[in-house]
């Protein structure tokens, strides 16, 4: 009964086109694998139709945009990367084990996988003779070129399982149109022609059946197809190849060339993959035979395992990804291999980077036993060795060359057999996992090494993962202390200044009751020395605030600092501090309070930088213009002995003074950091003459426009 044309093309668009067992089983082998290459992936899926077609037609949609599109395999792998790659892989051998064409159809894909491979080295080997510059492009072609086949089994697969094991001819076409309503012919070049390639490939998929005398004036990418599939179906005497083989210029020396290299090229890729072809011999024209049953169940059944373990996988990562605790982890980690592989009991060493050696870590019943357990790794047995080879070994209580410590471990363990499972992450081995077991067990386990192995790695990238967790937990913890004690010096050292100021001053205050003076002046000055501790201490909680909009006049403050100074018990007698300020006002931009603190800072160094004596300056050179905005220019300088070089060059870090007390050194950080907190800069020059501080203060806007005229500088001089 024929069916819709269009039902069944609907079917085909949604069809998952079946791959070789073998293959995908490899196929994950390698996926699994951290140094997995594109280019090992791409020689591995082109051996396939089924996941080549998936490969292109993946490539080649919406989904994945690009100026070009993707023709050949390689191209269309690079377009989806090698991690989308592995999640397609996975994903086809999740869908193949489970999905309903496993369940219902039991067709052998050897011949098919045969034959279409057969039709693509030979198309390859065509084109190379033939000139043809795409050779790429035949290959694709050849092997895709009974793709409609693998379409409708998996579109209709009882309806269309007889006819799939029929003989690939001219006469399959026409029993497919009247049973299905399309023959494989079309539904392979309609499904290609869905990947809008610019290419003959649909063409020579859809006229490979063609009489020969049809292909006259065709594209040659039709008439080698047509030949190669004629070459690996039929032999080379019969006249529809002698046909094809005159179409294309090929006498029977290179045919037979040809041949010969392409049966030793898929014998050794049927060996490499694992598939069975020793019935290949009485197979039909088509490369089809009769289906091996107990073949092909046992490799569908070797896919189901690996689909299997790598679910099991999954969720063991999964469970780890949430612990934190390095013991917690560990606990986990040795329940996991206890009831993944039927251990008896499980243990674990770590290594021990500093004592080249692997200390049993206490878990389980057997806490104290093995705490003090260390095994040397020079001269520690077969564990040892496994750690130095990062290589699954075995023990067995009736081996005749084991070890003192093999034997302890067996006795400690109460089993036959041990198995020594290192944990490996990148070039790093963290430590061991010796599982407990008897003889039967062993030789199941041989059989789950490559599963065995993705659980180490796993474990092992787990454990170091929260390894480094922890480390960086802990040093964000050491850093963010850091940072409270750095405030907090800062906070000490910059609350002194106004402190200091206060004791002076009641210093100055008690003399002048004594004397029965006027004191108003000074209680002024304690009062606003108060009130900047307090605003010293709110800057340091509140370090993100906005500053306000104030504006201050410069040189006010730079005579109310020198006043402070020179009232109270600060300045020594040697000392003299030379002022000059501008007759008009400057106006900078910013409060009051972070220019004292600087200039407190400052001259409070140049003091200290004076012992014997000398002058400080203190000089308001007023407005000047860099980079188009306007500043106004501070100096302070001593002629003091000079800064040492090495100083100099990390002059605003926060350093360790020679000056002594916990918190000196940090005078010059915070005086930079309170400059740029004004948009404001600040420079060092300093040699045997002295030192010079020079500072630029944005200037008010609303004053920046001044004459032309230099303004008058005024003098004072206080000592």
């Amino acid at each position: 009964m024929q069916k819709s044309d269009q039902s069944i093309r609907n079917r085909l668009l949604v069809a998952r086109l079946p791959a070789m067992p073998q293959i995908l089983v490899k196929l994950i082998d390698l996926c699994q694998r951290d140094d997995a290459g594109m280019g090992q992936v791409a020689k591995l899926i082109a051996h396939d139709a089924g996941m080549t077609a998936r490969i292109l037609g993946i490539a080649n949609s919406s989904a994945y945009s690009h100026s070009s599109l993707q023709l050949g395999l390689t191209q269309s792998l690079n377009t989806l990367g090698i991690e989308m790659i592995k999640t397609l892989v996975i994903n086809e051998s999740v869908f193949q084990t489970f999905s309903s064409f496993s369940r219902l159809n039991r067709a052998d894909l050897r011949g098919f996988w045969l034959h279409a491979l057969k039709t693509a080295v030979i198309a390859r080997e065509l084109a190379k003779k033939l000139s043809y510059p795409r050779s790429e492009e035949a290959y694709l072609a050849g092997l895709l070129h009974d793709v409609g086949r693998l379409a409708l089994l998996s579109a209709a697969p009882q309806e269309y399982s007889s006819n799939f094991k029929a003989e690939d001819d001219e006469h399959l076409c026409s029993i497919e149109t009247g049973s299905m309503g399309i023959s494989h012919a079309e539904a392979g070049a309609w499904l290609i022609e869905q990947w809008n390639l610019d290419s003959f490939l649909a063409d020579s998929v859809l006229y490979h059946h063609e009489p020969v005398a049809r292909l006259q004036s065709v594209h040659p990418l039709i008439r080698l197809v047509c030949l190669a599939h004629l070459l690996g179906s039929y032999k080379s005497d019969t006249p529809a190849v002698e046909g094809a083989a005159a179409l294309c210029g090929i006498d029977e020396t290179d045919i037979q060339v040809i041949l010969s290299s392409v049966n030793a090229y898929t014998k050794t890729a049927a060996t490499y993959f694992g598939i069975d072809l020793t019935e290949a011999d009485q197979a039909t024209p088509s490369g089809e035979y009769v289906p091996q049953e107990s073949a092909g169940s046992r490799v569908e059944d070797r896919l189901a395992d690996e689909v299997r373990n790598m679910a099991l996988l999954s969720a063991s990562v999964q469970t780890f990804s949430g612990i934190r605790s390095g013991k917690d982890l560990l606990e986990s980690i040795a329940r996991s291999a206890r009831v993944l592989f039927n251990f008896e009991d499980m243990v674990v060493f770590l290594q021990d980077a500093n004592s080249q050696a692997l200390v049993g870590f206490p878990i389980g019943d057997r806490q104290q036993r093995l705490n003090g357990f260390s095994i040397p790794l020079a001269g520690g047995g077969t564990i040892a060795e496994s750690v130095s080879n990062r290589r699954i070994t075995f023990a067995k209580r009736d081996d005749s060359s084991l070890g003192l410590v093999e034997a302890q471990l067996l006795r400690a363990m109460g089993t036959e057999c041990l198995a020594y499972i290192p944990l490996i992450a990148g070039q790093s081995c963290l430590g061991v996992l010796v599982g407990g077991l008897s003889p039967a067990q062993l030789n199941e386990l041989w059989s789950q090494e490559r599963f065995l192995k993705s659980f180490a790695t796993q474990a092992a990238a787990s454990l170091e993962s929260s390894t480094a967790a922890r480390n960086e937990i802990e040093k964000h913890i050491a850093a963010t202390n850091q940072a409270h004690r750095e405030a907090s010096r800062k906070i000490v050292h910059e609350v002194n200044n106004p402190l200091s100021i206060i004791k002076n001053y009641l210093g100055v205050l008690d003399d002048k009751l004594t004397r029965q003076e006027p004191v108003n002046e000074e209680l002024s000055i304690l009062n606003e020395e108060i009130d900047r501790v307090s605003r010293i201490v709110g800057g340091f909680a509140n370090p993100d605030a906005t500053p306000q909009e104030d504006t201050t006049e410069v040189n006010n403050v730079l005579k109310d600092v020198v006043r402070l100074f020179s009232v109270s018990r600060f300045l020594p007698a040697s000392v003299k501090i030379a002022v000059k300020t501008t007759d008009e006002p400057d106006v900078m931009q910013g409060s009051a309070d972070p220019l004292k603190q600087i200039l407190l800072n400052l001259i409070k160094n140049a003091v200290e930088a004076l012992p014997k004596g000398g002058i400080i300056g203190v000089r308001n050179n007023g407005r000047i213009t860099r980079e188009g905005r306007a500043y106004i220019e501070l100096r302070i300088s001593d002629n003091g002995a000079g800064i040492p070089a090495d100083v100099l060059a990390n002059l605003f870090s926060p350093v360790r003074s020679s000056k002594g007390g916990e918190n000196r050194g940090l005078g010059l950080s915070i005086v930079q950091g309170l400059v740029k907190k004004i948009n404001g800069f600040i420079s060092c020059r300093s040699g045997e003459s002295g030192t010079t501080f020079e500072i630029l203060l944005p200037a008010h806007e609303a004053t920046a426009n001044y004459g032309s005229e230099p303004k008058q500088i005024s003098k004072h001089e206080v000592s």
